[in-house]
């Protein structure tokens, strides 16, 4: 090849590169000679950020740190990554608020549980990502939610994150003024997730809107909380409507998650096995086996994009 048609393509392929950035919708960071990120316990003062995370392309996130320290143990030994101790650090070690691990090209996060917990996460985990010079990234978020209308251990890709009433926002208050952000998410990644879901072959798969809630009980129409305004027949008729709406699952996290990725400028999914039909019950009675295995098939799903992303299918 001559060379110039090779520094060309490299000129090409560094400014898309370039355009991959992470994008940081806050110029008040600029003028801040240092930046710690709390929730962590790293700091831009005191961590080589490029160093320990520059090669980062994918990031799976998830609500508790055991969860996220048995996915990146099974993507490790899926590419071939696996630590000879068997054990893989909490990068995170000087907090107890998030738990982090890292191999390879893959950093996964807990986040724990509710909006406000993931919406700290992502900020600290953005500028993260940012400090690095990460580029070409993209998050997903594995966990798990109650399904309307599906059989349990169904995995649902989310298409649309939606709120209480089935609108396609994340409604947050600041400075007293109701802010509304968009909660779409990556159609095409979307659908190559699906395509993932088709060639492991291995459970019921479908792309749905998810509907993100600020409670667990009475945010999602449940019987069993301590407090409960409604009768049975109400609660069935919410549900129905939510499924008509497009609904397919609920959880508590998506709307937060899909809107900092956008203003960000990041590639995300949501992927979330179902671990009951909510229009035949409230209350999680698998066994403990049964609920392990469920959990275990956003991972297999996602372990299975990555390794075909990285030529290793």
């Amino acid at each position: 090849m001559a060379p110039g048609v090779t520094s060309e393509k490299k000129t090409e392929d560094e400014q898309t590169s370039k355009d991959n950035l992470i994008h940081l919708s806050n110029p008040h960071l600029e003028k801040m000679k240092d930046d710690i990120l709390y929730h962590f316990a790293l700091g831009t003062g005191t961590h080589d950020f490029p160093a320990l995370f520059g090669d980062v392309k994918f990031v799976c996130v998830g609500g508790s740190p055991s969860r996220m320290k048995a996915f990146i143990t099974y993507i490790a030994e899926e590419l071939g990554l696996g630590s000879l101790s068997g054990d893989y650090p909490n990068i995170c070690a000087g907090t107890d608020r998030y738990a982090m691990y890292k191999v390879g090209p893959v950093l996964s996060v807990s986040h724990g549980m509710g909006i406000p917990s993931i919406a700290i996460m992502l900020h600290e985990l953005i500028k993260l990502l940012h400090h690095s010079k990460c580029s070409n990234v993209t998050i997903i978020r594995i966990g798990t939610s109650g399904g309307i209308g599906l059989e349990p251990g169904s995995v649902v890709i989310t298409k649309q994150s939606v709120d209480a009433t089935f609108k396609p926002q994340f409604e947050q208050v600041i400075l007293g003024k109701t802010v509304i952000r968009s909660t779409d998410l990556d159609d095409q990644l979307a659908k190559e997730l699906m395509q993932c879901s088709k060639e492991i072959n291995q459970f019921n798969t479908v792309i749905g809107n998810t509907m993100c809630t600020l409670d667990f009980y009475e945010g999602q129409a449940r019987l069993d909380g301590a407090i409960c305004s409604y009768t049975e027949e109400e609660k069935l008729q919410y549900l129905k409507a939510a499924y008509d709406a497009g609904v397919r699952n609920i959880e508590m996290e998506s709307s937060v998650f899909a809107a900092i990725c956008n203003l960000s400028g990041v590639k995300a999914a949501v992927v979330c096995v179902t671990l009951l039909n909510r229009l035949e019950g409230d209350q999680i009675s698998s066994s403990h086996d049964v609920l392990v295995e469920y959990q275990q098939r956003p991972q297999k799903l996602v372990g299975h994009f990555i390794k075909k992303r990285l030529g290793k299918v």
